[in-house]
């Protein structure tokens, strides 16, 4: 599956479609089918984690045990916002946006399901959040006494809908960054661990460019791109979120000093050029005011 394809599906259906509701519906629809082929490797991916990796092993579980945390984040999150308790009939969502949400829910899903199988293959202890229930062998991911996504009345997500696109936006753009940060940890070790997580954030990537696509259609919201700009954040509230981003520099040069097509490039070039990764103590800084 080509990434790149699938982002330039997702593009080229907005620009055709403009704002009509009837063009919404069918880029939700390809975005579900082709992101849910995308997604096969994962499962496939356990195979590779029967093998010896010595002393790396504690490291890799550390890094997958960070990816599981963030994913049960996650998947909560929009299965409060889907389905409240076992409220299925939830209004938050639009029904034309719901489909495109169902498949990201049940892409975090699996990818929770993956680590968590794969943290107990490699002889580890997966990650359960505050308040998992007594048996953790019952695998059960929705935790909702182990979340407070209003981030103590702060932000009205399962009241306003906007309110929810803003915070899924900046949760999905914060677990991109967060997974980069880790990644280098990962190169020392076996090719297949780096792929399979490299993977996982393209997915997370492109849930980010769908959160962004649905806001696009909400004239009351900005016009998001589908990535971060300099450091701009989906509301004032969640600038914190984006602190880092409007970064120019790479490997210790300035972007904005190498010449374009008219002049050299320009800070908001550079700064979309390049997501920037977040360190680990950030990351639980931010997610903190939402966790009970």
């Amino acid at each position: 599956m080509n990434f790149t394809n699938i982002l330039n599906d997702i593009e080229n259906a907005d620009l055709e479609s403009n704002s009509s509701a009837t063009g919404r519906r069918q880029v939700l629809k390809s975005f579900g089918s082709k992101v849910a082929l995308a997604a096969l490797p994962l499962a496939v991916g356990s195979l590779f984690f029967n093998k010896a990796y010595g002393k790396t092993t504690d490291t890799v579980i550390s890094i997958l045990n960070y990816a599981l945390e963030l994913q049960f984040f996650q998947y909560n999150f929009y299965h409060s916002a889907l389905a409240t308790g076992n409220n299925t009939t939830s209004t938050l969502i639009p029904a034309a946006d719901r489909p495109g949400f169902l498949m990201v829910e049940s892409q975090e899903l699996a990818q929770l399901t993956f680590l968590r199988n794969t943290i107990i293959g490699m002889g580890g202890v997966p990650f359960t959040p505050n308040n998992y229930p007594a048996d953790p062998a019952t695998g059960n991911p929705y935790t909702p006494g182990s979340y407070d996504f209003t981030g103590g009345n702060k932000f009205q997500v399962y009241i306003s809908y906007d309110a929810f696109l803003q915070v899924a936006q900046a949760f999905e753009d914060m677990v991109v960054r967060a997974n980069l940060a880790v990644l280098p940890s990962l190169v020392a070790n076996t090719s297949d661990i780096m792929t399979q997580f490299m993977q996982m954030n393209a997915v997370q990537a492109r849930h980010s460019s769908f959160v962004r696509l649905v806001r696009r259609f909400y004239p009351d919201v900005d016009y998001p791109k589908p990535w971060v700009t300099n450091n701009m954040p989906p509301a004032v509230a969640l600038q914190s979120f984006y602190l880092g981003e409007d970064n120019t520099v790479q490997r210790g040069i300035d972007i904005t000093s190498l010449p374009g097509i008219t002049g050299t490039l320009s800070q908001t070039a550079a700064t979309e050029a390049f997501d920037e990764p977040m360190d680990m103590t950030t990351v639980r800084t931010l997610i903190a005011p939402f966790l009970i």
